[in-house]
């Protein structure tokens, strides 16, 4: 048995001061106080002083960072990419794709899933992140909203192609943006719900009564709003404005400031609330690297600056988690417990992954440490790392 003492504990949505943290097995046996309860005898104890515990962030949407694209990459090569996240304090996330084409968008499931079915084997003693469901960004998008995803690899939504997809991941498809306005979207929405998949809007150049056609065949989510979306217009608002007020809908956001103002960044929080918003990098390979040019899939980026583009549009980004919760705290007031929960609890509900995202009694023991201005001390994967 490992306890775990800090000078406060986020679950995220209660504060617990002076905890004890209970991890027995990789999993959270307990949580309690230090005026509640005593270290066993047998057990290991680590005070972390007066640091933060937090669940370890989840990302829904990353593309890669450390040099290596999730499409492409080998899997003796992840567990590089897999310690960078964990450094910035991710310790699960969903490898997402771009379009490209099929064969090779299956070929890069596949290896994917072999990804995910081996992710608790570890070379070493570094804490790294796991990936846990594959996210498809593609190749159900909107030409017009299509962003870098290259025009002649995307696909009219069809129940066949998303089936091929789902065999080639062998069912490790968690989620999936598609955008609501083509033909046959409802159809294959339905299908992937069916499935339990998470199914977001987005790439999207919709109406408003096609979005909430998708909401109605179990839509549940949105991809980066704003980005890649058709502008909000006060007499013609369209999908954003279904997914900025409909409260069955939560959102993510790339909260780098460069991708979303940072005062529209507040207007989002303010409109989804502590319960919906979703942090997500959208990182791509060049995240944790120089300037330089990197892959994106099939695309090839230049980065320059914290911008990360193709062709003069802006192509991922080079954020990570802890980045971004420190942005949501300066750009819109918010504590850093509630920015914690926007990259923890809220995308695992969404995403149904009951035991990542909190730190609950039966909860994975995946655990970052925290400074109180948000700077990542350690993080703990399955109670291993520095702590364990």
């Amino acid at each position: 048995m490992i306890v775990i003492s800090a000078q406060r504990l986020y679950t995220p949505q209660q504060a617990v001061e002076a905890p004890l943290l209970f991890i027995e097995d990789g999993f959270i046996s307990a949580i309690s106080s230090r005026a509640q309860s005593e270290v066993p005898e047998n057990a290991k104890f680590v005070d972390l002083g007066d640091s933060i515990l937090a669940p370890g962030f989840v990302d829904i949407h990353m593309h890669g960072g450390a040099g290596l694209d999730v499409m492409r990459s080998s899997p003796s090569e992840l567990p590089r990419l897999h310690r960078f996240l964990a450094s910035h304090g991710v310790t699960a996330y969903f490898p997402t794709t771009v379009a490209a084409p099929l064969d090779q968008t299956c070929q890069a499931l596949g290896r994917l899933a072999d990804a995910i079915e081996s992710s608790d084997v570890y070379d070493d003693d570094i804490p790294q992140a796991r990936p846990i469901g594959i996210h498809l960004e593609g190749p159900f998008l909107s030409h017009k909203r299509r962003g870098v995803h290259p025009a002649e690899y995307l696909i009219s939504p069809t129940i066949e192609v998303f089936d091929r997809l789902w065999q080639a991941a062998r069912g490790h498809v968690r989620m999936m943006t598609i955008a609501p306005e083509l033909p046959g979207a409802t159809e294959v929405i339905a299908e992937a719900a069916r499935r339990n998949v998470l199914v977001s809007i987005g790439h999207s150049d919709a109406q408003l009564d096609a979005t909430q056609a998708a909401v109605k065949a179990g839509a549940r989510h949105a991809t980066h709003t704003f980005n890649a979306m058709r502008p909000l217009d006060h007499r013609d608002p369209g999908i954003l404005a279904e997914v900025l007020t409909n409260a069955q809908l939560s959102a993510d956001i790339i909260a780098d400031g460069i991708h979303v103002a940072p005062e529209v960044v507040k207007l989002f929080l303010q409109a989804k609330g502590i319960d919906h918003s979703v942090l997500i990098t959208d990182a791509t390979a060049a995240a944790g690297m120089p300037d330089g040019t990197y892959q994106l899939g099939p695309i090839q980026v230049e980065v320059k600056d914290g911008r990360c583009t193709s062709d003069g549009k802006l192509a991922g980004s080079v954020l990570t988690m802890d980045r971004a919760i420190r942005n949501v705290q300066q750009f819109a007031g918010w504590s850093l417990q509630d920015a914690v929960r926007a990259a923890t609890l809220n995308p695992t509900r969404a995403s149904g992954l009951a035991k990542h995202g909190t730190l609950t009694t039966g909860a994975e023991a995946n655990i970052v440490v925290l400074s109180h201005t948000g700077e990542v001390k350690q993080t703990i994967v399955r109670g291993r790392g520095p702590a364990g």
